[in-house]
């Protein structure tokens, strides 16, 4: 009925990295979650610099980079405790 409302404001480009960096920390693939954040922030600031993303679109991604920046602060295999020490 109002799909014309489905992924307004969304991009699926975005949307996609997003899921695939969830479900890598959720899994606990630090290494492949650390590459996708990498690669979420260069799209959005490729997007951002082709003027392909709108306002209100960068501030909700701006603050989901940010997020995901803060949660994987020493989420890396080097900063993990061996449970045998």
């Amino acid at each position: 009925m109002f799909g014309f409302l489905h992924g307004a404001g969304k991009n699926k480009q975005l949307d996609e990295i997003i899921q695939r960096v969830e479900m890598n920390v959720s899994n606990n693939y630090k290494d492949a979650a650390q590459d996708g954040l990498k690669e979420f922030e260069e799209v959005l600031q490729r997007l951002e610099a082709a003027g392909k993303i709108k306002e209100k679109q960068k501030q909700y991604y701006e603050r989901k980079l940010s997020a995901f920046k803060e949660q994987m602060i020493n989420f890396t295999h080097k900063d993990q405790k061996p449970t045998w020490v």
